[in-house]
């Protein structure tokens, strides 16, 4: 039986708690997309044969690994908007400009998953079998060829399972964007325990709604693992003895 206050309509707050909830899908999915993008590119620099660009990727994954989250939430969201402004008054805009609280919060999720991704996808990359790319280069394949064909779809395979863990920590930090007053799931949450002076079945729900993303989440990672690894041996076999019994 859900106790009135978790109902939906007037008379309870079930309907803010599943708005926070979509507010938390979409500052993840922003987040995820801003953080794979900066983790690509991190991870090219750091395998780069310029100094330059290792020295400037290597100090970005030091930096922001190194710096608790929610402190980079708070500086991107309280500095960001002033840095952008300046950027934009060198080019004689003289406009201010509407840092809006879902783009901080993307942002600074963004750039933590970006760091910790561009480990991740360094070691995908590093992975792949060299002789493979040694093949492609020998039977004319131009370098762009060679990333979009070979190296970057077996990049991927190996990547997921390391971008999955890290997708699942980042769907839970986005509570902390909470503290910059954006109504995710954990606002929504705090605002409502506060007003009925009923905290444990607030907390309560939103354990299980985050339970419930966590969940979603994991069986779709464990579907893109399984279709990723289509055709490989290792995978293939002990399916075949298993359908024979084995």
């Amino acid at each position: 039986m859900i106790p009135e206050i978790l109902r939906f309509g007037d008379t309870g707050f079930g309907d803010e708690l599943v708005a926070g909830a979509l507010v938390t899908l979409e500052i993840a999915l922003y987040s995820l997309a801003i953080g794979l993008g900066l983790g690509l590119t991190a991870a090219g620099a750091k395998l780069s044969r310029s100094r330059v660009l290792r020295g400037i990727a290597e100090t970005y994954s030091l930096l922001i690994r190194g710096i608790p989250e929610l402190l980079i939430i708070l500086l991107v969201y309280y500095s960001g908007g002033a840095a952008v402004e300046a950027l934009l008054g060198l080019f004689g805009h003289d406009g201010g400009f509407d840092f809006n609280k879902r783009l901080a919060g993307s942002l600074a999720l963004g750039l933590i998953f970006g760091a910790f991704a561009s480990e991740v996808f360094r070691g995908a990359l590093i992975a792949v079998p060299k002789g493979q790319i040694e093949a492609a280069l020998a039977i004319g394949m131009t370098r762009r060829q060679v990333f979009l064909r070979v190296r970057f779809p077996q990049m991927l395979r190996f990547a997921l399972p390391g971008l999955g863990n890290l997708w699942m920590v980042l769907l839970k930090d986005t509570s902390l964007v909470s503290v910059i007053a954006l109504d995710e799931l954990m606002r929504e949450t705090s605002v409502a325990a506060e007003a009925t002076q009923r905290p444990f079945e607030f907390y309560l729900a939103a354990t299980v709604l985050y339970l419930l993303l966590t969940i979603v989440s994991d069986v779709f990672r464990a579907r893109l693992e399984r279709r990723a690894n289509r055709g490989i041996a290792g995978e293939a076999a002990p399916r075949r003895l298993l359908r024979r019994g084995v």
